[in-house]
């Protein structure tokens, strides 16, 4: 069934770049009317206006700015069908310090502030905002993109990985507690993507630069990721893996977290190995 068919209008935040993009060039395609959000108002404004839709400037750390956004939407445009909040950030640890408040790229004064409210309030200010909306109107469907470091760990950026795991617990506990209002949720958690979250710029058509590791079992392309997403999405499947073989990293730590453990660290000795 085309996802058209049940979502007539779509948000997706970090709509200006990546997977995001992405997205939006996709269920734009697919005939659903689209508002792009992005903190860089610019590219939410660039997108929408390749495909139609509509774009705005939207810091989703900001509760207020977030929920008149929202709101806004709702009053203006229409009833949201489904609501992608995709926008992430990552500093990566500085210095070896996992805990440390400085981040290894980018500008933040606490990077773990920043992964907290961009990777986990953000998804709970939608919510916040939405469900009460949804479930008036019988339905609607979140989809929250979190990572495969949500299930397992990205070595070498503690707060990325903590902050991707809360958002998976969240995702879980929207499907368990709202699933019988008509709300659907899904959560994604892919691997590496050909993003600037990995150092490939847009539009490079490069499916190498990854960072860290990161290109250990392959960089997706963002129109790749979008595909599966939209997939899942039509399957109404909670956990949509891009990269599949993420399933069986997650059996492999749950059989013996141990052992899981030490082969991330033998997998850090040797990344650290490839930086000297």
């Amino acid at each position: 069934m085309p996802i058209a068919d049940n979502i007539k209008l779509a948000v997706v935040t970090g709509g200006g770049h990546g997977i995001g993009r992405a997205i939006c060039r996709r269920l734009s395609s697919d005939g659903c009317d689209v508002v792009v959000a992005d903190i860089e108002e610019d590219a939410a404004v660039a997108v929408a206006g390749e495909i139609g839709g509509r774009g705005y400037g939207v810091d989703v750390g900001d509760e207020n700015d977030f929920a008149k956004f929202i709101l806004s939407v709702e009053e203006n445009v229409g009833p949201i069908d489904l609501f992608v909040s995709n926008a992430g950030v990552g500093f990566g640890d500085a210095d070896s310090m996992a805990g440390s408040k400085r981040g290894g790229i980018g500008n933040a004064e606490d990077r773990w502030a920043a992964c907290w409210r961009v990777n986990v309030m953000a998804h709970v200010y939608a919510a916040r905002t939405l469900i009460p909306l949804m479930v008036a109107r019988d339905g609607g469907y979140l989809v929250n993109v979190a990572s495969a470091a949500g299930l397992l760990s990205q070595i070498g950026d503690a707060a990325y990985s903590a902050t991707k795991h809360a958002a998976v617990a969240f995702a879980e506990s929207l499907a368990i507690t709202h699933g019988e209002q008509g709300i659907h949720v899904s959560v994604v958690c892919p691997q590496a993507v050909a993003t600037q979250m990995i150092g490939i710029a847009d539009d490079s058509d490069s499916l190498e630069g990854g960072f860290g590791g990161n290109d250990v079992d392959g960089i997706l392309r963002p129109e790749d990721v979008a595909d599966r997403i939209i997939e899942g999405i039509e399957e109404k499947r909670f956990l949509i893996l891009p990269h599949p073989q993420v399933a069986t990293y997650v059996q492999r730590k749950a059989n013996d977290h141990g052992r899981w453990i030490a082969g991330m660290q033998r997998f850090q000795r040797k990344l650290s190995r490839q930086g000297d």
